[in-house]
């Protein structure tokens, strides 16, 4: 072999040292797409209305169907407050509202002095080499720009909306539902849907953390002819409303109904009650059509094999059930909330031991390897994850402003009010909460077991709280 002169040895040097520099890139680069990526798919308002659950012996909804079948259904899941923004706040931070003060509408979450400089669950993923995108309502009202490397905006959109209400002649804006848009015309979840399909369709070199919050079935209850056609008017199965009584203390009736929903009488008397319910099960089925879309997207993809799924909600939604409208109520029908994951390491399966979406952070930070965080207030999902029926000692906390607690266990709902009232529930003989056995001496033992599950801190509002009662919406 001829010998190589020094301008040629140089060269061949230096091309080496670059094929070196690429191979450590593509090491690295394999090395971090050995973490799944995730995608995290959120809904505004939806309760246990779908077929995972059997919330409403109607309920169609395919696309949940197969994640179900694919996955891994919490049955017993609670939102750690039944209100949107401190819902999120608290599942996205995984901080609880008794420790943050942050209970009702207002402030945002970075507004918040306790939650100010939190670090978020995608702002965790983005700084361990992680590329994060949101689009549609993930965070409350607006996305947080120091969790994400790209925001497909669209968070807070409820339009389009006809020029007048379609079916409800009262209150706020957004309280109505109907057959809308006419065909063709797209509304904000349609372009939620394009957008994550479009960056799931993408190459990426490092693993991705995908968020896609959809707005319905949040009010007004829009949804178009198709999804009303799936439930003719003739046929909807209506849920049982008995009068509540003397069950429900003075105190809890206040705090349930101090907000804009309307009052289950006028809705009754309108006529309108039927409607309603249709238009919420239309909604959902809407939704779970963009569900099925993206989940479509992801089958096809490159990511199939190695992408974490989490489906959840940020609260339920009353309909009637306990004369009320709407969230914001430590009873089942608004604390109880949708929450599936699957993916790699995640073998299908089901419990009704009790968990939280603020659980979602610990465990996906394990799930993926990240560093823990010691300081949230979730726990990781793990165990269950591995064996549903595994010794699972901790309740899920709902938390409604300042001394007002849900704690469900796998059995009960024990509800605790800042006046001093109290309600306990027996899920195995009374799911739909009708008989309240607080004060009942049988009880006494169950009483004291939730009671000492509490929240040992309730914190004190933080400054400019929209409270239950403020013509702030969501």
């Amino acid at each position: 072999m001829a010998a190589m002169n020094r301008r040629s040895f140089i060269k061949a040097a230096a091309g080496g040292a670059m094929a070196m520099a690429g191979l450590t890139d593509v090491a690295r680069g394999a090395q971090e797409k050995r973490k799944p990526n995730v995608l995290m798919i959120a809904v505004d308002d939806l309760n246990d209305w779908i077929g995972p659950l059997g919330g409403h012996p109607q309920a169609k909804t395919p696309s949940l169907d197969r994640l179900a079948q694919r996955g891994y259904v919490f049955e017993n899941a609670n939102c750690p407050a039944p209100i949107c923004n401190p819902a999120r706040a608290s599942l996205l931070t995984g901080k609880h509202p008794a420790n943050t003060g942050l209970y009702f509408l207002a402030p945002l979450f970075r507004d918040t002095p306790t939650l100010a400089d939190a670090i978020t669950l995608p702002q965790h993923f983005r700084q361990n080499g992680y590329r994060t995108m949101a689009v549609g309502k993930v965070f409350h009202h607006i996305n947080d720009a120091d969790s994400l490397d790209e925001d497909g905006r669209l968070a807070h959109q409820y339009g389009p909306q006809p020029k007048e209400k379609l079916s409800y002649p009262y209150g706020h804006p957004l309280w109505d539902w109907g057959e809308f848009p006419p065909a063709g015309k797209r509304t904000p979840d349609d372009r939620i849907a394009d957008w994550a399909i479009e960056q799931l369709g993408k190459q990426y070199d490092k693993p991705f953390f995908l968020s896609a919050g959809f707005i319905r079935p949040h009010v007004p209850m829009y949804a178009p002819k198709k999804w009303f056609d799936l439930y003719p008017p003739d046929s909807i199965t209506m849920p049982n409303v008995p009068d509540d009584g003397d069950r429900i203390s003075p105190y809890a009736r206040k705090l349930t109904h101090a907000h804009t929903a309307p009052r289950h009488e006028t809705v009754k008397k309108l006529g309108q009650w039927k409607h309603a319910v249709r238009s919420y099960l239309a909604s959902i089925s809407y939704m779970d059509d963009h569900v099925g879309r993206i989940l479509n997207a992801l089958d096809a993809s490159e990511h199939a094999r190695d992408t974490i799924i989490v489906f959840w909600a940020d609260h339920g939604f009353h309909l009637g059930e306990k004369q009320r409208w709407g969230k914001r109520s430590l009873w089942s029908e608004s604390a109880r909330v949708p929450l599936i994951m699957a993916g790699p390491g995640i073998k299908p399966g089901r419990t009704d031991q009790p968990v939280g979406t603020i659980d979602i952070y610990p465990t996906l930070t394990e799930l993926c390897g990240l560093p823990a965080r010691n300081n949230l207030d979730g726990h990781n999902l793990q165990p269950l994850l591995a064996n549903p029926n595994t010794d699972w000692p901790h309740a899920a906390i709902t938390t409604f402003g300042p001394n007002n607690h849900s704690v469900r266990t796998q059995r009960w709902r024990y509800i605790s009010y800042a006046d001093g009232t109290h309600e306990l529930y027996d899920h195995r003989a009374d799911p739909n909460e009708w008989q309240n056995l607080a004060d009942d001496p049988t009880y006494a033992a169950v009483v004291a077991e939730h009671r000492a599950k509490l929240p040992e801190v309730n914190a004190p509002l933080v400054p400019n709280s929209a409270g239950s009662d403020s013509p702030l919406f969501s």
